[in-house]
């Protein structure tokens, strides 16, 4: 049997349907073999019984019988088959697809393990032990196996590029460095490698701290989605509880003037019932009198009519309704008084919401100090750099590009290029200034034009009057002249924001900017004005209340 089976190949062995050595093999009528649970398993699902290798149908479903001479032949086969892969695990592999082969071998080529440059050709672990042994072959290179090892020789000379010409960036053999890369800066390869491993371990780190920057954008990408996310559902409920209250009141207002509105008609209707009742009255007493009258006008009892007529005629007391007067409600002004009701309502919802967007934006509050490279000569700042104020004599400061040298203005040493911030200035007791944001390229020699096109964002306090230094000006409207100014920038959403801070009330807004340079906090104190303008302009902390 054992003799047998080594003459039969494996094709023989295998179940058409399983494609493994066959288990329980059973023999169709037809003669062809298969795995018993596999027919089985094939006729339950195929209606007709046929047998899947020739497709003959079978028109009685054959009893199915283990054919027991074809299980020994396959049980020995797996055996046998079995001892061959335990054998041959501990030698060498027949080379595969994709594998490269030893050059040595004759018949069968095993898998090379490793690939000499000297002799150009790649070994088996049989045909490897020279180079591992003698003496001259053991200063031969070896690699991983390499199979197209051609590729490895000078096509010019036909001899091992051994070289590397760092002039040219290319490799080159030996006869090569005395012709065309004579004069040229040629090393062996390993220092040329070790060279590019070196630029290789420089890219690595710069691509490693490329990928950790674009992480941390991502990061900030996600935050800045999730702080979006938290301001958005924080203004939708406070838009909610405020809309809310409005609509209420709005609903309370209409209620109300449809009850005063109701109830002067009810009046009215009461009035007019009251005098309706009381003539009515009169009428039926007047008809009553008007009936004996009649009555007495026509009886022909002399000495009846003149006894009677004396009572007759005294008339039934009565009221004189000549300027008595039902007079219809004036309902002018009623509407209107309701509607100035809710504007009031309104006006105190929007005082609550400044006062917190207020509180809001001063949690981004940031060092804001004076820089005197910036700053007229005709400015004096504080020593700790948080106030300024304008003299009547010029210091004689260099002329320096940064300094504004006609108008009395100053800039701060912080510069800003994103985000949000926000500072405070004390401007009590002064009578005019400017206030503000600037642009690093902005215009500081002669007069100025200080408006967006100009890349100034500033409101003025001018002859007791507020105006918005936009591109046409703007005259603000204000309740009173504030004494402290906050200034709110959203750098990104192109907003400069200015605040009454004693009165949390929003002064002006500049929306829609288009920023694309640093942003410096812009301050004039204006001119002194013999002393009636003395006050300095302060950069005051922020006082955050609950």
């Amino acid at each position: 049997m054992s003799a047998a089976s080594c003459l039969l190949t494996e094709d023989q062995f295998l179940c058409p349907i399983c494609l493994n050595v066959f288990t329980d093999p059973v023999t169709m009528p037809c003669g062809h073999n298969l795995c018993k649970a596999c027919i089985s398993e094939h006729w339950d699902r195929n209606v007709p019984s046929q047998c899947p290798n020739c497709k003959e149908v079978f028109n009685i479903k054959p009893e199915l019988h283990v054919n027991t001479f074809i299980s020994e032949m396959a049980a020995q086969f797996r055996q046998s088959a079995q001892q061959k892969a335990s054998s041959s695990s501990s030698e060498q592999h027949v080379v595969k697809p994709g594998e490269v082969p030893c050059d040595a071998c004759t018949g069968t080529r095993l898998k090379a393990l490793k690939s000499c440059l000297m002799c150009l050709e790649s070994y088996c672990e049989t045909h490897l032990e020279p180079h591992l042994t003698r003496a001259g072959l053991k200063k031969h290179q070896l690699i991983d196996p390499e199979e197209n090892l051609e590729s490895r020789m000078c096509v010019k000379h036909d001899k091992l590029l051994e070289l590397f010409c760092k002039t040219d960036q290319v490799c080159v053999c030996i006869h090569c460095t005395v012709s065309e890369h004579k004069t040229q800066d040629v090393v062996p390869l390993k220092e040329g490698c070790e060279g590019k491993k070196a630029e290789l371990g420089k890219t690595e780190a710069e691509i490693q701290q490329m990928i950790q920057k674009r992480r941390l954008k991502i990061q900030e990408m996600n935050l800045s989605v999730e702080l979006s996310k938290e301001g958005a559902d924080r203004e939708i409920a406070d838009g909610f509880q405020v809309f809310t209250a409005l609509k209420e009141s709005v609903e309370r207002s209409q209620a109300e003037l449809i009850d005063t509105i109701k109830e002067k008609q009810r009046e009215t209707e009461e009035q007019a019932e009251g005098f309706i009742k009381e003539l009515e009255q009169e009428v039926s007493e007047l008809k009553k009198r008007s009936s004996e009258v009649e009555q007495l006008s026509r009886s022909e009892d002399q000495l009846h009519l003149l006894q009677s007529f004396t009572s007759l005629n005294a008339a039934p007391p009565t009221k004189n309704w000549t300027e008595v007067r039902v007079r219809p409600p004036s309902y002018e002004g009623t509407v209107r008084r309701a509607v100035t009701q809710l504007e009031e309502t309104l006006r105190k919802q929007m005082k609550k919401l400044l006062e917190v967007e207020l509180k809001r934006v001063q949690q981004y509050e940031v060092e804001v100090t004076l820089d005197p490279d910036t700053a007229h000569p005709a400015l004096i700042l504080s020593d700790d750099g948080k106030q300024v104020k304008h003299v009547d004599v010029k210091k004689n400061l260099p002329d320096n590009p940064e300094r504004f040298d006609y108008c009395a203005r100053v800039l701060a040493k912080q510069s800003f290029s994103s985000g949000k911030f926000y500072y405070e200035v004390l401007v009590k007791g002064k009578t005019e200034w400017v206030l503000g944001m600037a642009r690093e390229s902005i215009n500081r020699k002669g007069s100025i034009t200080a408006t967006p096109r100009d890349g100034y964002w500033t409101i003025w306090l001018k002859k007791n009057e507020c105006i918005a230094c936009a591109d046409t000006s703007v005259r603000l409207s204000l309740k009173s002249q504030p004494q402290k100014v906050g200034v709110f920038v959203d750098y990104e959403e192109g907003l400069v924001s200015f605040y009454d801070v004693d009165a949390a009330a929003l002064i002006y807004s500049f929306t829609g900017c288009c920023f694309t340079e640093k942003l410096y906090p812009h301050f004039g104190p204006s001119l002194n004005y013999d002393g009636k303008n003395s006050s300095p302009l302060i950069i005051s902390p922020v006082n955050l209340t609950e």
